[in-house]
This record gives C-alpha cells, sequence and structure tokens, in this order.
C-alpha cells in the first residue's frame, strides 16, 4: 500500500511541531528548577536564621540558672521542709498531751461520780437511820405512861414535839396534848396544822 506525499508531508509537520512542543517544556522545566534551586537556598539560609534568633532571644529572656542559684533554692527547701518537720512534732507533743489531759479529766470525774453515788448512798442510809429512830422514839413514847411521857414533850420544840405528837397513835398523843401546858399544846397544835395545811388536796 502506497503512502501520498501530501500525508508524509503532513505526518512530519506534525512530528516536527510535538518535538517543539516538547522541547519547550524542556526548557521551562530547566528554567523553574534552575529559578527555585536559589529560592529554596535562600529559604533554608532564613529558616536556620530565624531558629538560631529564636534560640538567642530565648536564651537571652530566660537564662540558665547558675549553679549557686540551684543551691540556695536546695537551702530553702530544706530548711523549709526541717521547719515543717519541727511544727508536726510540736503539734504531735501538744496532741498527746492534750490526750493525758483528758484521760486525767475522765478519771477525776469517775471518781466524782463514784464519790457521788457513795455519798448519795450514805445520805440515804442517814434518813433510813433517822426515820428509823424517830419510829423506834415514837414507839417508845406511846408505851409511856402519860406522866412520863408529858414532861419530855414540855423540853421539846413544839415542832420537834409535833413530828411524834403526828406520828403517835391517837390515843397516846390525845393524853399528852391534855397533858401539856395549853400554850405548850397550842404551839404544837399550830405546827401540825401548818403541816396539813401544806398537803396538796389535788
Amino acid at each position: 500500500m502506497s503512502t501520498s506525499p501530501t500525508k508524509i508531508s503532513k505526518l512530519r509537520t506534525k512530528l516536527r511541531t510535538r518535538g517543539i512542543l516538547v522541547l519547550f517544556a524542556a526548557v521551562l522545566a530547566t528554567s523553574g528548577i534552575l529559578r527555585l534551586g536559589p529560592i529554596t537556598a535562600a529559604f533554608a539560609e532564613d529558616l536556620t536564621k530565624l531558629l538560631s534568633d529564636t534560640s538567642a532571644d530565648t536564651s537571652a529572656e530566660f537564662p540558665a540558672p547558675k549553679p549557686q542559684d540551684v543551691a540556695v533554692v536546695l537551702a530553702a527547701l530544706q530548711e523549709r521542709e526541717a521547719a515543717l518537720e519541727e511544727r508536726e512534732k510540736k503539734l504531735a507533743h501538744r496532741h498527746e498531751a492534750l490526750r493525758l489531759a483528758e484521760d486525767r479529766v475522765t478519771s477525776k470525774l469517775e471518781e466524782l461520780t463514784e464519790a457521788e453515788e457513795t455519798l448519795a448512798a450514805t445520805m440515804a442510809m442517814a434518813r433510813t437511820a433517822a426515820a428509823d429512830d424517830l419510829s423506834h422514839l415514837t414507839i417508845l413514847y406511846e408505851n409511856m405512861k402519860p406522866k412520863q411521857a408529858i414532861p419530855l414533850f414540855a423540853a421539846m420544840d413544839p415542832e420537834f414535839a409535833a413530828g411524834f405528837i403526828a406520828q403517835m397513835k391517837p390515843l397516846p398523843a390525845a393524853q399528852i396534848m391534855a397533858g401539856l401546858d395549853p400554850q405548850i399544846s397550842y404551839a404544837i397544835s399550830v405546827v401540825l396544822a401548818g403541816r396539813n395545811a401544806a398537803v396538796p388536796t389535788q
């Protein structure tokens, strides 16, 4: 199959055009690389300088601590720790002293409570003994003859005598009251009436 000269000519023109375009693209790429090379180098140099300046500024603003400064801080911290330990010891001693004082107070309160109970029991026994003694005396006066009991009641204080008269049986009490001096009988009667008046009626 034969190819016409016209087709061959068009094909050559097309290949030549493509070659020129490829060559032009290569030139542009080479030019771009050559242009970017100095820019990249300059950017890297500026970045290095910026980092160096920042490091210098940071060092100037926050200088590294000196060894003597570190020693001063450590000494201050140790002194603070020692003061705290001393304070903790004092608080522990105070707490122990308070505990001992509380124990002593509790012991004293227990002793006082025991003494109070003992005193109350003693007073109760005394009251019982006194009541028993009065009961025995009352029975004794009841069994005495009126002539023997009247002089004794006449010598008593009216309030004291009224206490016996109130506890005695009616017949012996009436005989004693009748044999006493009228003024003494009246005084005893007043005391008895006053005691009865003090008793609540409701």
